[in-house]
């Protein structure tokens, strides 16, 4: 009973925050977070709340997938690539840069493998909210996240393989090159005719919602193929609903799934955010974890602007891009969850990653705003 009761606390903390955000100019997901943040002053989450989030997480990626054109997705592939490459080599370049002046060589060049990933998850609410998630650089954001976080789990393979056996591990390389790459191909070329002609069959089952169950199913079911195959689950939570978002029904699931997800889940997500900083930690940081952060954000926008910059895009788009391209949240901390099991570094990383997890998370929305609405 006590975890329905923190529920019931979260959801609503959730939309009064929000609301007392929007009613101040800010984006709702920044008022979720701070709301999140005064909660966890008083109560900890479980892994019943965190299972709640992650699908929250899940729903959020899928709906964008949902509202995505395929054509415009293909599109900007090129870009996506340069924004996606230019910004992690640059970000690994000052998370390594960095660190070196302050921990061995070998967690340094960890610390540069944790700064290269992007969690647009917080990028994808602001566009959603601005409408401005299915433009051209919208699309290019959250192609350039798909790239992003492929290469930041090469880059920490092959950190890892070089630090543990002394030479990089060609064949885990291979593995998820491969990986991603029949991924991908499947999504992008059969996806949308398989799930046209699935879905035919699903709309003859008379019963409630059975639309939106069997799209829930292919979402989870997605999602953890992708996580077993060594890649990021809102990976396949964004390819699946970039495939539905193609068929006929898409419009009918994805109203039933903004009802879904945005009156549970992932309100839950956003909070909960906010409920795993801990405030001490980021109260108390270090010289290095300062500049360590400092670092994330610029590298970030310097980047992914010269990465979109490259790709074809104007200044001003191109700022855009590399402010999306900022956040870090997901994806770096299963790296380090990766990496500290692994024995190559330790548990200070922790305050190191979760100081740099909220300045990006709090300063990406209303930094977006500002460039949009200028």
């Amino acid at each position: 009973m006590e975890i329905l009761l923190l529920i019931a606390l979260m959801l609503a903390t959730a939309k009064v925050m929000g609301y007392v955000f929007e009613r101040i100019g800010q984006p709702v997901v920044l008022g979720q977070i701070f709301g999140g943040l005064l909660i966890g002053i008083f109560f900890e989450t479980n892994p019943v709340i965190a299972q709640f989030s992650n699908l929250g997480v899940l729903l959020l990626l899928f709906m964008a997938g949902l509202e995505s054109e395929l054509e415009e997705f293909k599109r900007v592939g090129k870009q996506s690539v340069f924004v996606a490459g230019v910004g992690v080599f640059v970000a690994f370049f000052f998370g390594f840069s960095v660190a070196y002046f302050f921990v061995p060589f070998h967690e340094a060049v960890l610390y540069g493998a944790l700064m290269t990933p992007t969690s647009v998850s917080i990028t994808v609410k602001v566009l959603m909210e601005l409408r401005k998630l299915n433009t051209r650089e919208g699309t290019t954001i959250l192609a350039a996240a798909v790239v992003d976080d492929v290469l930041g789990i090469l880059v920490l393979t092959v950190a890892i393989s070089m630090i543990k056996g002394g030479s990089v591990s060609y064949s885990s390389l291979a593995e998820v090159l491969i990986s991603v790459s029949l991924l991908l191909f499947f999504f992008l070329y059969f996806g949308p005719e398989m799930a046209n002609r699935v879905f035919r069959y699903v709309s003859r089952i008379d019963l409630p919602e059975s639309e939106t169950a069997f799209a829930l199913v292919f979402l989870i079911v997605f999602a953890h193929l992708a996580e077993h195959l060594n890649l990021a689950s809102i990976l396949g939570a964004y390819l699946t609903g970039l495939a539905l978002g193609q068929i006929p029904k898409k419009k009918a699931i994805l109203d039933h799934m903004n009802v879904l997800g945005y009156s549970l889940f992932i309100p839950l997500f956003f909070v909960e955010v906010g409920m795993r900083i801990e405030l001490s930690y980021v109260l108390h940081a270090g010289l290095f974890a300062l500049l360590y952060t400092a670092a994330a954000v610029v590298s970030k926008i310097l980047g992914g602007c010269l990465g979109a910059r490259l790709g074809g895009f104007d200044w001003k788009a191109s700022l855009r891009i590399g402010v999306g391209m900022i956040p870090r949240m997901g994806v770096e901390l299963a790296m380090l969850a990766v990496a500290m099991s692994s024995g190559v570094i330790g548990g200070d990383a922790l305050t190191v990653a979760i100081l740099m997890v909220f300045t990006t998370t709090v300063i990406t929305p209303p930094l977006l705003k500002w460039l949009y609405s200028r």
